[in-house]
């Protein structure tokens, strides 16, 4: 069996490409709890080490820190290496995205431990941000002074990119032209609607990062604890094509943990965590690849 790809709830869940593509387990937390019960979660943890080898789960940041806790104690007290605990600092609907291409890359040749890096690497080339109501609460990306004052202008948006880059515009008036700067390469955006009504996503942006189709998914109910607010648009443009993806990890230098002896690629072992020794690290923080090299691995 391919290793898990597991993620803390349903809705980080989108729908495969094709029949091929595994399912992710959902560590789901029950309604109204901030955790799960503990047996339960042992229970759960140890029949996917027992199908699968291997289990890699993906934490959003905005993750409440007693289920990222939760997470950590069932590790320990499995006494299991086997489990990855990835705490990412994209928005929900990128983790979404990102989760789909690392069931897609499970199928694939790669150990355990690459793949586990892989995340790392991946999220660099995933394009997540969002249209808001408002950004006087939003902590995640630099707000300047008076961005922050033309939020209390009514009928005020807001375009901001998360990730890769930080960017925030404001739409409408003299930004009515502006766009974020996008990915240099195809990609297929995801869009999930929430309590906002905005045409810009699917009739400016995706025009301007010319993206080769726009998928709808349900909004995440982390997103609007991520971006302070409930009136929002996500949207995440990512590479959907399986053999890019293939090509990118498979471009990136791979070492051995010196402390668990798993493969990995980047400076940092996506299971015990461990850096690479500094004899080993090299110039390319994260695994990621310089820009010639990024257009190298992505069009050949």
């Amino acid at each position: 069996m391919p290793t898990a790809i597991a993620v803390t709830a349903p809705d980080l869940l989108l729908p495969p490409p094709d029949q091929h593509t595994p399912p992710a387990a959902v560590l789901q937390t029950p309604q109204g709890r901030t955790t799960r019960p503990l047996e339960a979660s042992l229970s759960d943890m140890h029949a996917l080490l027992e199908r699968h080898g291997y289990v890699i789960v993906l934490c959003p940041s905005s993750l409440p820190s007693q289920a990222l806790h939760r997470l950590h104690t069932v590790r320990g007290v499995l006494e299991s290496d086997r489990i990855a605990l990835l705490d990412l600092d994209l928005p929900p609907l990128g983790i979404a995205v990102l989760a789909l291409q690392l069931r897609q890359l499970s199928l694939c040749d790669f150990s355990p431990g690459v793949l586990a890096s892989a995340a790392r690497l991946l999220s660099h080339y995933i394009y997540a941000g969002a249209v808001l109501n408002s950004v006087t609460k939003l902590d995640r990306v630099p707000v300047s002074l008076k961005q922050h004052a033309k939020s209390w202008v009514p009928g005020s948006q807001f375009a901001v990119l998360a990730s890769p880059k930080a960017q925030l515009i404001r739409l409408g008036g003299a930004g009515q032209g502006a766009s974020l700067e996008g990915p240099g390469f195809a990609t297929r955006l995801v869009l999930a609607k929430g309590q906002l009504q905005s045409d810009w996503i699917a009739n400016s942006l995706a025009r301007s990062w010319q993206v080769q189709g726009i998928a709808e998914a349900p909004l995440p109910a982390e997103s609007a604890r991520w971006w302070a607010t409930g009136k929002l648009l996500e949207f995440a443009a990512a590479i959907p094509d399986i053999s890019v993806l293939y090509q990118l990890v498979s471009s990136v230098k791979r070492e051995e943990c010196h402390w668990c002896g798993l493969e990995l690629i980047g400076d940092r072992c996506g299971f015990c965590s461990a850096p690479l020794k500094q004899h080993e690290n090299h110039s390319r923080p994260n695994g990621v690849l310089t820009p010639g090299d990024q257009r190298k691995a992505i069009t050949s």
